[in-house]
């Protein structure tokens, strides 16, 4: 299964079950998740860490 169509899939899910709401939580948790593996193969981590 592809990336697109698995977000596809989980947009219809949200749509269908009128849970859009969720959506933007879902995005912070990505796009933290994302930052904590950057943080962690760079050298930039100790700048990243004192964020939190």
């Amino acid at each position: 299964m592809s990336r697109v169509s698995l977000i596809r899939e989980f947009w219809a899910l949200l749509a269908q079950n009128k849970k859009l709401w969720m959506l933007p939580i879902v995005i912070v948790f990505v796009v933290l998740g994302i930052l904590l593996v950057f943080a962690e193969t760079s050298a930039l981590a100790p700048f990243i860490y004192t964020v939190f």
